[in-house]
């Protein structure tokens, strides 16, 4: 596994990891999820790359949903055993820790929660929106960074659009998941409920 990419510019810190057996290289993802994220975001967020079959299986168990979504979330305040993540994905993942949690001396920011993020399908995605699979991933993460939050567009009166739309402008994202699944009528995504 190729070494964690991460970013500390803004508030929020990102780690990306990938767990798919050809590594896949997201130059530039966490300092950008660092950059666009609310600025009152305060925290650490896990970006996960990992396999259609991994989403497929995690989005059956969460979800009851068998099929490869293209991104789930994963709030730290959920984060329980979570008998259908791998146990080698489990461990690329960051502890939990209180907000405002003491380790060593230093005050850490807390753990807000994991996005993951099937290669394959964002892959297809990107191919089929005519862009290149970086922005792809980024519009994937963003979505996701915004349910970890506390957004949750099925169930709000727009908000997370509003949000995700005002984001993707300072991110440089000509469209995003929510905008794309009103124009397709495409199903849920996202969240783990």
């Amino acid at each position: 596994m190729a070494r964690p990419a991460q970013a500390r510019r803004g508030a929020l810190k990102v780690e990306v990891t990938c767990h798919t057996r050809r590594p896949i290289r997201a130059v530039g993802l966490a300092s950008w999820l660092s950059r666009v994220a609310p600025a009152s975001v305060r925290g650490e967020v896990s970006v996960a790359l990992v396999s259609d079959a991994r989403v497929k299986a995690l989005n059956r168990a969460y979800r009851g949903l068998d099929y490869a979504t293209d991104v789930l979330s994963f709030p730290a305040a959920d984060v329980g055993p979570n008998p259908g993540v791998s146990a080698d994905l489990r461990r690329a993942m960051p502890t939990p820790l209180a907000p405002g949690s003491y380790e060593g001396g230093q005050c850490w920011a807390p753990f807000l929660g994991d996005i993951v993020i099937a290669v394959g399908v964002a892959a297809r995605q990107a191919a089929a929106f005519g862009h290149a699979f970086g922005t792809e991933l980024r519009v994937l993460a963003l979505h996701g960074l915004l349910h970890l939050i506390g957004y949750d567009h099925e169930q709000d009166q727009g908000e997370m659009a509003m949000l995700e739309a005002r984001l993707r402008g300072r991110g440089g994202l000509r469209t995003g998941l929510i905008e794309r699944a009103r124009a397709t009528g495409s199903a849920r995504k996202g969240r783990r409920s």
